[in-house]
């Protein structure tokens, strides 16, 4: 897989993931879960230079 192939599929879940936290209540477990991974995304796009201010809807 080329880096360009990871940064797309990253940058798909980042949203797809957003999209669940959003529908997900703050204080549950799962939401929980998907924080660690909604934080691990993020710092793989960022240290990549993909600017998340446009992506990024949860903002926490």
């Amino acid at each position: 897989m080329t880096e360009k192939e990871m940064l797309k599929l990253s940058v798909e879940e980042f949203s797809r993931l957003q999209s669940y936290m959003l529908l997900a209540d703050k204080k549950s477990d799962i939401y929980k879960a998907m924080k660690i991974r909604y934080i691990e995304l993020k710092v793989i796009l960022t240290s990549s230079g993909i600017n998340l201010s446009e992506l990024d809807r949860i903002k926490e």
